[in-house]
């Protein structure tokens, strides 16, 4: 066969001939090739990417608009096809707006908003109406009723690929029985082999968005499935967008915002256009950046006052032409601010020649200019600079172990000094002073047969930067950052390893802990429920929290792997289990110190329970385009597993105290077997009355005991705590005459009955009485509330 490179014209034009057949594509075109990237790569699977896509939309049109959900999905059969229809009460979408949402790719106003939200490209519900353009050849149907509008409106449209615009087939006005919302309705190839799946995601869908109510009905169901709201569930918090926070950017994005801002300053920019950075913050960033982008500069110790050649003596030799008093008061003032100091810097010389040259031109009348500063300066530092070595040694000596030699010690120092320039001015970053470090320790090693290793090189490097003092250049303008990728760079670095407080949460809307486990109590039936909500963390510049839940025991199923729930901003995350870092997480986790069976101790582990991990974030990191799994992000793995973790001591807690309790139920029981008999025995060898076992019973076991006495119309219950804590006692006597002269007790009357409530708190060893008079022929029946029933005897 021919190939098409061998058609092409040889010798010139052949460059010419490639370029005709170059275009673009519209986004529209790309994703109709492939749909796979979106969710739509089979039947089974695009149904309930579908069903996702607009329930999703709905979801977050009611939340924007302050309504709580009202959703109905419902799947049809419509002979070679499916029909999916979707309705809600949300406010409606605008004539101008609806087609763009429908029939445009790539069309919304979330993309470029800093705050949590379900869909944010405004691929989804378009991608839908796509794959059913592409599989049916039929138009998306589309009513909606703005709110406080007579009329709906309806189209009909499709997409065209081409251009990626909305193609319009029908528009008109239209009556609907909602006062306000939008259905869509779409045909579509499909199958419902991945049923579960839907139902899974329809339910899951329900657990984290307790605030809404969702009806599903299918081919093959009796009546709807109804998931109602959860009781005195509130919408979901408002959310508000923030700026970028410094530690998650991005080289190419700080370019980016460095060219597009209005500051000047490096301290503007840094507070204008990122969230948490006050004029506090942004003084350490720029200090930081001035750290790297200047170095500091090697602060040495002063010569001592009585040495031959001090500071006064040079400067007053390096001064010509200004009078001998002038010269004296000028080398004598610049001396003693210099001995003054423990350690002085270049620049900090300069300063104080410049203050002190000041101070003589106001007090002599005589002019020292720039040469005599510059020559002082010289003078000076030449002075404390002298005796580099014997500094250093002592520096050095403070970084390195007992067991470096002197004289090796001594060799490092002086092969140090040899580094600094005597005339310079010794400003270095910090990987200059490790560049000095490495190759006089490499001297040291060859020539002294020592060994410095990485850690005695690094405490060495950590001496001299602390010695040094950082430099008061102004930062370079923004403007200059923003053209040198090298100098962003160090901005950038700065930024990241400044310490600067979270970014808020008001950006977040986390379902919180409380109604985690009233969604989870809602659709499971179990024993046992926990919920954890994390504080928020940062990936990339943007915040996230993380929640998660475990149901367990119940009507939940007791074989094979627990149920794994997965969401990302309270949208379930339905396929690609396997590959998201949530499963992950789970897998890596030894969940028998949880008490949870894991075959081979790791993978999901075993048993009758649910777990489930809510990620709310600005932006969460999905693997593909259908946004089916989280990637691995090492921050958002941590708080993945502190979040699972902490849910999971709770039911650690809960199982090994069932698990006491059920030890405590056995050791009774064979007491109740073994007891009775010792006591008959007992009796008949000691002709005494018969013994009350269940006191014992509750002796032995430390149990609480609740006993009745009843003597002349007056009725005593004792309360006896056998236990080693205290025993919070709720205790309610339902009695069928009317009780009189109770001691602290309420008494309710219903039905004929009266009701004797008492609460009383019963420290270890101590008893306590409800004590109340009533007619000798009453019957009496106790509750007691507060203990557990493996703890608590009752002889009443």
């Amino acid at each position: 066969m021919t190939s098409y490179q061998s058609q092409l014209g040889e010798g010139d034009g052949i460059a010419e001939e490639l370029a005709e057949s170059q275009r673009a594509i519209s986004i529209a075109e790309f994703f109709e090739k492939n749909k796979h990237m979106l969710g739509f790569d089979s039947g089974a699977r695009a149904l309930v990417t579908a069903v996702k896509e607009a329930v999703d939309n709905a979801l977050d049109a009611c939340e924007e608009a302050g309504i709580k959900p009202d959703i109905y999905v419902e799947i049809q059969e419509a002979g070679d096809y499916y029909r999916l229809v979707v309705e809600d009460n949300g406010p409606g979408i605008t004539k101008e707006q609806l087609p763009k949402i429908f029939g445009k790719l790539l069309y919304g106003s979330r993309f470029h908003a800093r705050e949590q939200n379900r869909g944010q490209q405004g691929i989804g519900i378009s991608a839908a109406v796509l794959y059913s353009q592409l599989t049916s050849g039929k138009p998306a149907k589309i009513t909606s009723r703005p709110k406080g509008q007579a009329d709906a409106q309806y189209f009909e449209l499709i997409v065209d690929t081409d251009s990626n615009e909305p193609e319009i087939s029908v528009d008109e006005t239209t009556s609907w029985e909602r006062p306000h919302g939008t259905r869509i309705e779409l045909e579509m190839e499909a199958n419902m082999r991945a049923r579960g799946s839907l139902h899974d995601y329809i339910q899951d869908t329900a657990v984290v968005n307790p605030h809404a109510r969702i009806e599903f009905d299918e081919p093959g169901l009796d009546e709807p499935l109804k998931f109602e709201r959860v009781e005195g569930a509130g919408l979901p918090d408002e959310t508000e967008e923030i700026r970028p926070h410094p530690h998650g950017v991005e080289l190419g994005t700080l370019l980016k915002m460095l060219e597009a801002t209005d500051s000047y300053s490096v301290s503007g920019f840094l507070q204008e256009e990122f969230t948490r950075v006050g004029g506090k913050t942004a003084r350490s960033v720029v200090e930081n950046f001035n750290d790297r982008h200047y170095g500091r500069g090697m602060a040495w110790q002063p010569p001592k006052v009585q040495e031959e050649v001090d500071v006064a003596s040079a400067v007053e030799e390096a001064v010509a032409n200004k009078g001998a008093a002038a010269t004296s008061e000028f080398a004598d003032s610049i001396s003693e601010a210099v001995h003054d100091r423990d350690r002085v810097a270049h620049h900090e010389i300069e300063a104080i020649v410049a203050e002190a040259a000041e101070a003589v031109e106001a007090d002599h009348d005589t002019t020292f200019g720039e040469t005599v500063r510059e020559n002082a300066v010289a003078a000076a530092w030449s002075v404390v600079t002298d005796e580099r070595a014997s500094d250093l040694y002592g520096l050095v000596d403070a970084a390195t172990t007992t067991r470096k030699d002197d004289a090796v010690v001594e060799g490092l120092a002086s092969r140090l000094a040899d580094k600094f320039d005597s005339e310079g001015r010794h400003r270095l970053t910090r990987d200059e002073f490790r560049e000095y470090v490495d190759r006089a320790a490499d001297m040291t090693e060859e020539q002294d047969d020592a060994t410095f290793g990485e850690t005695a090189r690094e405490n060495v490097v950590d001496q001299l930067w602390d010695a040094a003092v950082r430099v008061p250049d102004d930062p370079p303008n923004v403007s200059a950052v923003a053209d040198d990728r090298d100098t962003a760079s160090e901005l950038l670095t700065a930024m990241r390893e400044t310490d600067i407080m979270s970014p808020p949460t008001d950006c977040l809307a986390p379902i919180t802990a409380e109604l985690v486990e009233s969604g989870l109590r809602k659709e499971f039936d179990a024993d046992f429920y926990a919920a954890s909500t994390r504080d928020a963390a940062v990936h990339g510049g943007d915040p996230f929290i993380v929640e998660a839940g475990i149901a367990y025991g119940g009507e939940l199923k007791a074989e094979g792997s627990v149920e794994v729930m997965r969401f990302a901003n309270r949208v379930p995350l339905v396929y690609q289990r396997g590959a998201c870092a949530t499963t992950d997480v789970i897998k890596t986790i030894n969940w028998r110190n949880y008490n949870l069976d894991q075959p081979g101790g790791s993978g999901v582990p075993n048993g009758p329970a649910v777990i489930m991990v809510h990620v709310a974030s600005t932006n969460v990191p999905f693997t593909s385009e259908s946004k089916d799994a989280i990637a691995n992000v090492p921050e958002m793995e941590d708080e993945i597993e502190l979040a699972i973790r902490e849910a999971a001591r709770e039911l650690k807690s809960y199982l090994n105290k069932r698990r006491s309790m059920r030890q405590r139920r056995e050791k009774q029981d064979k007491l109740a077997t073994i007891l009775p008999e010792m006591a008959e025995k007992l009796t008949q060898v000691t002709d005494n009355e018969e013994l009350n076992i269940d006191d014992s019973i509750a002796r032995i076991m430390n149990n609480v005991l609740v006993e009745r006495e009843i003597e002349n119309g007056t009725v005593r219950l004792i309360v006896e705590n056998n236990d080693d804590v205290n025993a919070d006692v709720d205790l309610t006597d339902i009695v069928t005459a009317r009780p009189e002269v109770t001691n602290g007790a309420n008494v309710v009357e219903m039905d004929g009955e009266w009701f004797v409530k008492w609460s009383a708190t019963v420290e270890p060893g101590e008893t306590a009485v409800l004590e109340y008079s009533v007619a000798d022929d009453a019957e009496f029946t106790v509750s007691v509330d507060g203990v557990e029933d493996e703890k608590l005897t009752v002889d009443a």
